[in-house]
């Protein structure tokens, strides 16, 4: 009982940092699920499992905030159904390791550009269209579906910062679509999963603490999406993706506490410093940081 509920807790904290940032759900729900003791295969089936009802809370909440940019839905999210259902089958037989440094190299790129980009240059768009095109959101979702199949996370670090890089959308448009469009995502996992493995290859009482915990966050982190400018969400935004990718790529090449940890504490102060940093500008230019 007492696992349980530690872990609806930590469905609660993962889904108001997913809903809030657009991502991070399936890597920190996973990541404590793998600590019970079970095999990467149950850990993102039930993940997934949860995340179809916390999704489809996370995506009316967005909605109903004005988050969410049906276009972006739906060019993203059909490619990602289809990526996380071939993903499911493969993570049943196949370990999916080695792609992983790679793909944390590439979005901690992201992350690095991301920060400094709203740290310097603040949250301006890009003129002309306020939508990325279908023929770079295909790819984009069916690597991502994947990715987070396999991985039992991934949509929310590989299409999150992919789409706020771009500059044509608005930070909150992008966390609120991508979140909304994760539901497909995870319905299509968890189908495969089921085909894959049979429904006693998954942990219900699992599924249902990630659930209830991230069904009572999901409207909370919609709201302060709403509310928190778009300078601050992006250096959130980008902080949280230099951090967690620095961490899988230490995993990956087996580097030691005593290595790591300055790091990590370094990324911590610089993104501190960099949230202080727009705080200050705001303040000065005498904005809100929060709307009204």
């Amino acid at each position: 009982m007492r696992a349980l509920i530690l872990i609806g807790l930590a469905g609660f904290v993962a889904q108001l940092v997913d809903g809030a940032l657009g991502m991070a759900y399936g890597a920190t729900s996973s990541t404590l699920v793998l600590a019970v003791g079970l095999s990467p295969a149950t850990a993102s089936a039930s993940v997934h499992l949860a995340e179809v009802g916390t999704t489809l809370v996370s995506g009316a909440s967005h909605w109903r905030f004005g988050n969410v940019d049906w276009r972006t839905v739906r060019r993203i999210g059909i490619p990602g159904a289809i990526g996380a259902f071939v993903g499911a089958v493969v993570l049943s037989s196949v370990s999916a390791e080695v792609a992983k440094p790679w793909m944390a190299s590439v979005l901690l790129l992201l992350g690095c550009y991301i920060l400094g980009r709203f740290v310097v240059a603040g949250a301006g768009q890009r003129p002309g269209r306020r939508y990325v095109r279908g023929r770079y959101l295909a790819p984009l979702g069916l690597t991502a579906g994947f990715v987070d199949a396999t991985g039992g996370g991934g949509w929310g670090p590989v299409a999150t910062p992919t789409l706020i890089a771009t500059g044509r959308m608005e930070p909150r448009k992008v966390i609120g679509s991508v979140d909304t469009s994760e539901c497909l995502v995870a319905a299509a996992a968890s189908i495969g999963f089921l085909l894959a493995l049979g429904s006693q290859g998954i942990r219900w009482g699992i599924v249902a603490a990630l659930l209830v915990g991230g069904v009572i966050a999901a409207p909370l982190a919609a709201w302060l999406v709403r509310k928190v400018t778009a300078r601050l969400l992006g250096v959130s935004v980008g902080g949280l993706i230099v951090i967690t990718n620095a961490r899988t790529l230490f995993d990956s090449a087996g580097v030691e506490a005593g290595v790591r940890w300055p790091v990590y504490l370094s990324a911590a102060m610089l993104w501190a410093l960099s949230v202080a940093w727009v705080v200050r500008v705001h303040r000065r230019a005498g904005e809100p940081l929060l709307a009204r």
